[in-house]
């Protein structure tokens, strides 16, 4: 089963001006199964007993999103143990292969060239320094080996996404799973990755439908999903999640996740990850979040 990591803030999230938005606190208060209950426990307790779906409502996902923080901790716990070893966590080693230069207006890159962030562009690296990179992580407990290219998309990169085709192939000969994420790919790409040996794809959502050209313009929402759907039609699995702290709204995460969670197939890995505002770009004053408390809980969006 595919689990989405609910990761979240519950605090200083961006209000909206929607009174009668379905998302409100009392949408998320009338589901409830039994007095008392908690969403996080009902569909902690669905989950372990009839498995993932992909129907969820944003209403249901509000719900879970709203129930008291030590139930989504504790029920969270109990879907992940009845899917997982709970004693086990793989150690991946990830390597920016190309850095900088990147033509996209993410407003939280310090990667693209569109701001002065103090980020050199550098080229791609070379075979032997990537195969280096892979062994000391190997050596260091890594069995997952993660590349990252700084670039919009592979189409027109034919020299440079032959040398990733063979980094993969290499690398995988080491007794490694490897990830890439390198921008947004083709169908045939896609397919080449997969024959090359890649494990997984990155490609984030980064917020919800709503919120995303606030953040993005230079590529759209469903440019993002057409890539994740390449990647899967493929056979590789999918990694794909978000950030918090762009400013967007509790309801933006809950969109997030409902995106997430209807898709097709779930993605085998949802990154949730805190802006770390830099200098030189559009959210640089972006407030660090306050954290009264730091969400951690397992939910099954089955």
């Amino acid at each position: 089963m595919v689990m989405v990591v609910m990761m979240m803030l519950k605090s200083n999230a961006r209000p909206r001006s929607r009174p009668s938005s379905i998302l409100s606190a009392a949408a998320a208060a009338a589901y409830c199964t039994t007095a008392g209950s908690s969403a996080a426990a009902a569909e902690a307790d669905r989950t372990i007993r009839d498995g993932p779906r992909n129907n969820w409502t944003r209403e249901q996902i509000n719900s879970v999103y709203h129930s008291p923080i030590l139930d989504l901790l504790f029920h969270g716990a109990q879907v992940h143990r009845h899917a997982h070893n709970f004693r086990e966590v793989q150690q991946c080693t990830l390597l920016s292969i190309k850095t900088g230069g990147c033509s996209e207006d993410c407003s939280y890159c310090p990667q693209s060239s569109r701001y002065n962030t103090g980020v050199k562009p550098q080229k791609l690296m070379t075979k032997d320094a990537v195969i280096q990179a892979a062994q000391k992580a190997k050596e260091a407990g890594s069995t997952r080996f993660c590349m990252g290219a700084a670039w919009r998309e592979t189409v027109g990169r034919k020299t440079n996404f032959n040398q990733i085709l063979d980094y993969v192939k290499e690398i995988r000969g080491m007794g490694m799973e490897v990830c890439c994420t390198l921008g947004m790919i083709e169908k045939q790409q896609a397919l080449e990755l997969k024959k090359a040996g890649l494990t997984a794809y990155n490609h984030n959502l980064d917020t919800s439908r709503e919120y995303y050209p606030n953040i993005i313009t230079t590529r759209s929402y469903d440019e993002r999903l057409e890539t994740l759907q390449f990647v899967r039609d493929a056979g590789i699995n999918v990694c794909s999640g978000g950030i918090i702290g762009l400013g967007e709204a509790e309801e933006d995460r809950v969109g997030l996740l409902h995106t997430l969670a209807t898709l097709p197939t779930h993605p085998e890995s949802v990154p949730i990850n805190a802006l770390v505002a830099v200098k030189g770009t559009p959210l640089q004053d972006q407030k660090v979040l306050t954290v009264t408390v730091y969400i951690l809980g397992s939910v099954y969006f089955g």
